[in-house]
Order: structure tokens, then C-alpha cells, then sequence
């Protein structure tokens, strides 16, 4: 059973930073790849930024410049550093992770955290 906890939402103010973290945890063979998506109030779910095995990074446009991925492999964890927050940055953020298994064979699944509230104040 594979687990994502996510930690470090919050309030801030607009123009504020904000740490998020994402442990993943259980019996997997590999993560192949971590990252972040949010979803506002009454809009879909959207790619933040994601980061692959081999050091793929992948920035939404509206982040770019201002939000950093890192993952800590040995703990398996990823990061979300996020400066110069805005109020439009305001969702709910989720820890979605790529993991491999492999028992009578190889296969990947998507698994999701269960979403922390990040807030930005204008």
C-alpha cells in the first residue's frame, strides 16, 4: 500500500513564500517520476511541476521563475518552493507520484496525496 503525505500549505500574504513536502511511503518497486498539481475552486486540476528519475523538470507557465521542484531520493520526497506567491496561486495542492511494481510483472500506477490548502492574500 503506497502513501503520499503532503505537509506546508497554509495562509500567506501575496508576495510570501511557502514550503511544500511530499513523503512517499509503502512497497513499491521505484518512483519513476514526482510532482505537484493544484485545483482551484470551480476550475480542473493543473500541472504545477513535475520531476522525472532522470532529472526531467516540468514547470506550468504561470510558475515558472517563481515556484522550484527538488526531490530527496533517499528520502523519497519531493518539494515545492514557491516564492512570490500570488492570490491566483490559491488551491488546493496535490502530491501526485509515478511508482513502478513489478510482482509477476512490471507496472506503473498514479498515486495521489490527500491535498493541503495553500491560500495567498492580496
Amino acid at each position: 500500500q503506497v502513501q503520499l503525505v503532503e505537509s506546508g500549505g497554509g495562509l500567506v500574504q501575496a508576495g510570501g513564500s511557502l514550503r511544500l513536502s511530499c513523503a512517499a511511503s509503502g512497497g513499491y518497486f521505484r518512483i519513476n517520476a514526482m510532482g505537484w498539481y493544484r485545483q482551484a475552486p470551480g476550475k480542473q486540476r493543473e500541472l504545477v511541476a513535475s520531476k522525472t528519475n532522470g532529472g526531467r523538470t516540468v514547470y506550468a507557465d504561470s510558475v515558472k521563475g517563481r515556484f522550484t521542484i527538488s526531490r530527496d531520493n533517499a528520502k523519497n520526497t519531493v518539494y515545492l518552493q514557491m516564492n512570490s506567491l500570488k492570490p491566483e496561486d490559491t488551491a488546493v495542492y496535490y502530491c501526485n507520484a509515478e511508482i513502478a511494481h513489478y510482482s509477476a510483472s512490471y507496472y506503473t500506477k498514479d498515486y495521489w496525496g490527500q491535498g493541503t490548502q495553500v491560500t495567498v492574500s492580496s
